[in-house]
């Protein structure tokens, strides 16, 4: 089951992290830095239907729909 509480005990640290591994990126390689960091976690989660919820969580996030 996919936990979708508030887990990070920095959120802000995370987001400078995030923030600064884009800085000086073009589009092309930001979006290449974020494709790779979803499946380096994907591959950390491990677990197909976690992933898929997530997944489906995202798509109706992006879209404004509510799962």
């Amino acid at each position: 089951m996919l936990r979708t509480e508030d887990r990070l005990t920095d959120p802000d640290a995370l987001y400078e992290a995030l923030m600064q591994a884009h800085r000086d990126l073009d589009p092309a390689a930001s979006r290449r830095l974020d494709a790779r960091l979803v499946l380096l976690l994907a591959n950390h989660i491990g677990d197909m239907a976690v992933l898929r919820e997530a997944i489906a969580l995202a798509a109706a996030t992006a879209t404004g729909d509510k799962p």
